[in-house]
């Protein structure tokens, strides 16, 4: 008996559904004996990419893959340069930029930082799993140096969340907005911060191991953190442009993007195969979850898209932040 080719695309249909509901949405309960690293920005000159930086608390840093890295080259053995991301030595990348709207001016501080990879699992299924993932944090400061918006995405531009603050006015909020908890692909975040660095509270970024998602964002004052004091590991904060230039051992650099071609932007050795094999033709994009740089609007080619639909890949455009904040519903 010969099988419809009708049935058959309609059985792949529905497998691909299930396993991305089931990567996507659910996540075991970190066990409380779980370990934990508390990462923290070294001290060093004070400004305020240093004072305002979160804390990452990574669950599960028994395993070298949930340690925040720093992305390092080599000369493999036939002398060309691969890049890789260093579990031994976290370092947290950041930038500073400007935009200006019709109602004031507005300074993004930007955190990035890398994971060596996430490992391949079938049970659980692992959509994201591949090599170099990176996150990035992006604290949205207004005229008066208080921070309005939070928001944290994958460096593929993936599982993104903008959490606003009570610094926020009301009329800035997305049209609809509630005060209930946010449900982000299986994680659930606030609504709302209460976020004063002026009163000594600092950002705490609560990591989920193996898949490195975010599983909570708070505001926390210096007595919470007393539970990293054991297990707190300092990262010096170093210019995300450093990425572009990654030391070679035996003279010379290379870049942690690629710069040229069809994949002029992305991060090298980080294609994610079960998302180019499930969700490229959702996006139509063939490299779809593959990390990105977050640098400035020069590349073109390969934008910092947040939604899938392939009509809203510049409209939803993190490098064009005025923009992408309008396409989400905020009005700054």
């Amino acid at each position: 008996m010969r099988t419809s080719p009708l049935r058959i695309l309609s059985a792949v249909f529905c497998l691909t559904a299930v396993l991305l509901f089931q990567a996507c949405s659910h996540h075991v309960p970190i066990k409380p004996e779980t370990p934990f690293i508390c990462y923290r920005a070294a001290v060093q000159n004070g400004d305020a990419l240093e004072r305002l930086a979160p804390v990452f608390q990574a669950w599960g840093a028994d395993k070298a893959h949930n340690r925040i890295g720093r992305p390092k080259s080599f000369l493999d053995a036939n002398k060309k340069p691969q890049v890789y991301t260093d579990s031994g030595e976290p370092v947290f990348f950041v930038r500073q930029t400007q935009f200006s709207t019709s109602k004031g001016d507005y300074t993004n501080l930007v955190y990035r930082i890398h994971f060596s990879k996430i490992p391949y699992s079938l049970i659980p299924f692992t959509l994201t799993a591949g090599k170099n993932a990176g996150l990035l944090v992006v604290i949205t400061l207004n005229q008066e140096e208080r921070p309005v918006l939070v928001t944290t995405v994958h460096t593929c531009g993936c599982y993104l969340s903008i959490i606003p603050t009570t610094h926020l006015p009301k009329e800035c909020l997305p049209e609809g907005w509630e005060d209930a908890p946010q449900r982000v692909y299986g994680e659930t975040h606030p609504a709302l911060l209460h976020y004063s660095p002026d009163q000594g509270q600092r950002l705490l970024i609560e990591l989920r191991p193996e898949i490195h998602r975010v599983m909570n964002v708070r505001a926390v004052n210096e007595r919470e953190l007393d539970a990293c004091n054991d297990s707190l590991e300092e990262a010096p904060i170093i210019a995300a442009d450093s990425l572009r230039e990654l030391e070679i051992a035996g003279g010379g650099s290379v870049s942690f993007f690629h710069e040229s071609g069809v994949r002029k932007g992305f991060v090298k050795n980080s294609v994610k195969p079960w998302e180019s094999l499930l969700m490229s033709w959702m996006a139509l994009d063939l490299f779809v979850g593959s990390d990105k740089a977050y640098s400035d609007s020069m590349v073109k080619d390969n934008p910092f898209y947040t939604s899938l639909k392939p009509w809203n890949r510049q409209k939803s455009n993190m490098l064009r932040f005025p923009d992408f904040l309008r396409f989400w519903g905020y009005d700054l």
